[in-house]
């Protein structure tokens, strides 16, 4: 097995719930060391979030695949002496404690930069660091409703939350490529550097589109279920056989294809309600009516042949089983296994594939299993050889 991109890199990650896990857990996915300190007792609250992975938590198996488990008290001065031979010998260090915590803690930035100026440090908060929201506490869902996204998010009706923890992976996804930056950076120059990421922010980013549609256009975006806000058609379409397919056209050559080749309806490229998106768009419940009438002929399958043939886009509903059941997935063997201490789980891939490599699944740690080992490995002296920078 050819070596990963992130070998020889060791990750400190104090840390629990999802973003600094989901975050850590990918750098574990490209061949980084990451060791997890948990708090005695019962570890990252995350563990006890539900039973679902015969008997363990599905967020917790999830996030904390490839990791070793520390069980540390940090206020104890042995544990804090261990905790701070492991930051020496670190390459980055992640957090997820309230803001404040941490240097109350002496692990703030500053101070651990000072003593370790080759380390990483990335700090993930709700809301930041500074600011009337500074010690508020932020959930994913609470998370989602500070910055919008529930406003936009359900039917006509009511809001509703997405189905995953979209504020926590935000934050995390923006984290990792943080890190990944610091660390290209500290090639260049010998320095770490400290990294800053709040959820807000994160998942602000991602409301971008909605904003400058509201700022800047007048009317505010709506909650249009599973249909597009602003492209038309865009959503799911009823079948002759009652099935529902999920089509999209996003540009006026496909909205020509479609009447022409799918709908047998040519007139409606000239019909002055449908003459390009904004008017599709403006016009969304009549389209509504003339699509469903034509394909009111077709079962949900035959629909599908027809749109992949004239080059429309298309999807098929499909529930959790269908998705583990994907023939895309098998087709490029996209499924491996991983132990865990519930015994063998079956879990995708990393979605990044270096040249073709692929690293094994490492397992998902019990809690506390690798702390006297790393006890031992960090009592002694640094065996590596002394860096530039290094304190």
């Amino acid at each position: 097995m050819s070596a990963q991109p992130l070998e020889g890199i060791t990750v400190v990650a104090l840390e629990q719930a999802v973003a600094a896990p989901f975050a850590t857990r990918q750098l574990a996915d490209l061949g980084a060391r990451v060791i997890k300190v948990e708090r005695p007792g019962r570890g990252d609250f995350a563990r006890e979030y539900d039973r679902e992975v015969k008997g363990a938590s599905a967020y917790f198996v999830w996030v904390n695949r490839g990791k070793e488990s520390v069980v540390l008290d940090v206020k104890d001065d042995g544990d804090r002496a261990l905790l701070e031979a492991m930051l020496a010998r670190a390459d980055v260090f992640v957090h997820n404690l309230a803001p404040g915590a941490v240097d109350r803690l002496g692990l703030g930035a500053r101070a651990l930069r000072a003593a370790h100026p080759r380390l990483i440090t990335c700090a993930i908060s709700g809301y930041g660091d500074s600011g009337p929201y500074r010690e508020k506490k932020a959930y994913d869902l609470l998370v989602q409703c500070e910055a919008g996204l529930l406003s936009i998010t359900g039917g006509p009706e009511a809001p509703a939350r997405p189905g995953i923890s979209i504020a926590d992976i935000a934050g995390g996804m923006y984290a990792y490529t943080g890190i990944l930056t610091a660390l290209y950076e500290r090639e260049r120059t010998g320095a770490g550097t400290d990294l800053s990421v709040s959820l807000l922010d994160a998942l602000g980013e991602w409301m971008g589109h909605p904003y400058f549609a509201q700022a800047y256009g007048g009317a505010g975006v709506v909650r249009s279920g599973a249909r597009h806000p602003s492209i038309s058609p865009y959503g799911a379409y009823r079948c002759g056989d009652g099935g529902q397919v999920f089509l999209s056209v996003q540009s006026d050559r496909e909205w020509v294809g479609l009447c022409e080749r799918v709908l047998r309806r040519p007139e409606l490229v000239r019909d002055p309600r449908f003459a390009d998106n904004p008017l599709r768009r403006g016009h969304d419940e009549e389209l509504t009516a003339e699509l469903e009438e034509c394909f009111a002929d077709h079962t949900a399958e035959g629909l599908i042949a027809l749109l992949d043939g004239a080059g429309i886009a298309n999807a098929r509903l499909r529930d959790l089983g269908e998705f583990a059941a994907h023939p895309q997935f098998d087709a490029r063997d996209r499924w491996g296994e991983f132990g865990s201490p519930v015994g063998l789980l079956r879990g995708l891939l990393p979605p990044v594939e270096v040249a073709g490599r692929r690293a094994p699944m490492r397992p998902v740690p019990e809690l506390g299993q690798h702390t006297e080992a790393v006890r031992a490995e960090f009592s002694g002296p640094d065996p590596r050889p002394e860096r530039p920078g290094t304190a």
